[in-house]
């Protein structure tokens, strides 16, 4: 047996370097020139290779400190293992209560909330409500049981640093039943894929919802444009917020988003609630061919879980993420309300004529109506930033095992940022896109993994009870039911516009006769143009 030690306070960090040594058959690993972001008064890293067995190598942490301080003499000691913050390495910038309930509202209040319109038509003003308010209850159950489970891996594993989603689900499996252990990796790269494909899913649903809002406003004023300019026009100012990496600096530009989010959201219920049509009016429950979409919107609009565990580690206090009245409970009450009003009074309204987003439907004509596709699309721009800090926090990790700890991040972030452009130029049916990220990501993230996580983890101690077995059985059955129904009915939707779209003779004759797209009445059946005012 041939032992390598170095001292490091990021394991993620070095791992690249200590291959490397043991395989060199060197015994020492020199760390000195990695860069760390953050302090780390944590143990003393043990690294140990047996090479007559493999290439592979063990890492221990000890608990001997690597700085000799007393707690009591330790800068900001409530955050450090052990003290009052208890979640690991220090917090540059802590959160308090309210910043991160903005961050809550914010990252689950987008685009989604004025899909929900949609969503409803897709199962019924009776149907509709009803399960979005089960779903409600479901994904904030599901968020509770991920933060149970990280809780309880962070306890029983002495850990120094709390860990993210992908994490947990490592550790879960990692030191779960014998016969799960060997999938620990697999499935910590599946969550990271859902993860990466679910944000950026929103980055590109938000580039569509803000240009096509934009855009209906200056066309009405004679500024006919294609709504790709429109998204060439958006870029810098996303740009800015988006190289924001700090969540503590973030935390002002959510709170003005939730303002004009709820600024529009007021005045698109005053619309709503204009001369509504009898309930008669409107389908009480849907084709049945149609609820997979709608399961496909609503669990996009509540798919926030990705930003539980960042968001306590983030606290002042974590504590009072999880209390009865605390962050997230509160913050997902409101969500659901939110929902609710917004979907059924967007339905009642406009019923089979409403847009895959509500803002489409208010009238071109009035300015009130109009600084609505303006105010909303800013309160979207600012929230940009929150789910690309998301997504680029998944991959940045492996993208430093890859190319090292050197590697710039700012080439990185500028990449992927213009990936998310070129995908949503190539994205136009909002509605329908909204659905199928919702269906295939959204609901593995919020609906499966959780319960699976709280059953690996019971099972392990023992404590698997029949009722919790059955509960979370049943909360998988929904995700996968849904997730395939959805994602099948998504793709077949997308398939058939498209088919329109390319195949449509008045569509041809719209570009090649230079008449207003508006007159093209195949584009107003697949949601392109809006339908002419009577």
């Amino acid at each position: 047996m041939r032992n390598s030690t170095c001292s490091s306070r990021k394991p993620h960090s070095f791992q690249l370097q200590i291959r490397m040594a043991l395989q060199n058959n060197e015994t020492k690993v020199n760390m000195d020139n990695v860069r760390h972001q953050q302090p780390w008064f944590g143990s003393k890293t043990s690294c140990t290779s047996d090479k007559s067995v493999d290439d592979t190598f063990m890492t221990f942490q000890s608990k001997d400190p690597i700085i000799n301080i007393p707690l009591d003499k330790v800068p900001n000691k409530d955050k450090v293992p052990g003290s009052a913050g208890g979640h690991g390495i220090p917090v540059e910038h802590p959160t308090s209560y309210v910043e991160t309930l903005m961050h809550l509202l914010k990252g689950n209040v987008g685009s989604g909330i004025f899909a929900m319109g949609d969503g409803i038509r897709n199962a019924g003003i009776i149907v509709g409500p009803i399960v979005v308010l089960i779903l409600g209850v479901i994904c904030t159950h599901c968020q509770h049981l991920l933060l149970k489970t990280a809780r309880g891996l962070n306890e029983s594993q002495k850990l120094e640093v709390s860990p993210d989603f992908a994490e947990t689900v490592e550790l879960c499996f990692a030191n779960g039943p014998p016969r799960l252990r060997g999938m620990a990796k697999t499935m910590k790269r599946m969550v990271n894929l859902f993860l990466c494909v679910t944000q950026l899913g929103f980055c590109c649903v938000y580039f569509v919802f803000i240009s096509e809002n934009i855009k209906q406003v200056l066309d009405y004023y004679g500024y006919v444009l294609d709504v790709h300019f429109h998204m060439a026009i958006i870029l810098l100012p996303i740009l800015l917020t988006a190289l924001i990496r700090n969540l503590k600096y973030l935390a002002p530009f959510s709170t003005l988003a939730n303002v004009l989010m709820c600024i529009g959201i007021i005045i698109v219920i005053y619309y709503a609630s204009q001369d509504v049509p009898s309930v008669t009016e409107r389908r009480y429950i849907a084709d049945w061919q149609q609820l997979p979409l709608f399961f496909g919107t609503a669990i996009y609009a509540f798919e926030g879980i990705g930003l539980v565990l960042p968001l306590q580690n983030e606290m002042k206090k974590p504590g009072q993420f999880t209390k009865p009245l605390g962050v997230l409970n509160s913050g997902m009450v409101i969500v659901t309300i939110m929902y609710l009003v917004v979907g059924c009074l967007s339905y009642m309204k406009y019923g089979d004529d409403i847009r895959g987003s509500v803002t489409l439907n208010l009238p071109q004509h009035e300015v009130l109506a109009q600084s609505v596709k303006i105010i909303i699309p800013c309160g979207i721009l600012l929230t940009y930033a929150l789910q690309f800090y998301i997504a680029v926090d998944i991959i940045w990790p492996n993208i430093l095992a890859l190319l090292g700890p050197n590697t710039l991040i700012q080439p990185f972030y500028n990449l992927f940022f213009a990936f998310s452009v070129v995908l949503a130029e190539a994205i136009p049916f909002l509605g329908l896109f909204i659905s199928l990220v919702g269906a295939v990501s959204s609901a593995a993230l919020a609906l499966i993994f959780p319960p699976i996580l709280d059953t690996v983890s019971s099972i392990a101690i023992g404590q698997l009870t029949s009722f919790s077995a059955l509960k979370n059985g049943f909360i998988i059955l929904i995700g996968v039911v849904g997730m395939i129904t959805g994602s099948y009915e998504s793709i077949s939707a997308i398939v058939k516009a498209f088919g329109k779209l390319l195949h449509s003779k008045m569509y041809l004759n719209a570009h090649l006769c230079h008449q207003p797209m508006q007159n093209c009445t195949a584009l107003q059946e697949i949601g392109m143009v809006p339908l002419k005012e009577n």
